[in-house]
């Protein structure tokens, strides 16, 4: 299964999903929804990030953000990468 994720906070993927083009459309309490292309279907796509002060987002919760955009966990790690 390849890697595994990095331990990452909210804002952190959030910087990385606007690297990949994705865009913050607004913010509800402590999540933030980006609008986006889903990598997969090439549909556009609303993709929440939970964003709890400094706190790192749980390796489930990243999956699903990753399903959501659409995004390969290979894809992901070399956009954290650079």
């Amino acid at each position: 299964m390849g890697e595994k994720l990095p331990v990452l906070s909210g804002r952190e993927v959030i910087s990385i999903l606007v690297h990949a083009g994705f865009q913050v459309k607004r913010q509800t309490g402590s999540h933030v929804h980006l609008i986006g292309i889903n990598k997969q279907t090439q549909q556009r796509t609303l993709v929440t990030v939970p964003v709890h002060g400094s706190k790192e987002v749980l390796p489930k919760t990243l999956l699903s953000i990753l399903r959501q955009a659409g995004i390969a966990r290979d894809d992901f790690q070399r956009l954290v990468d650079n």
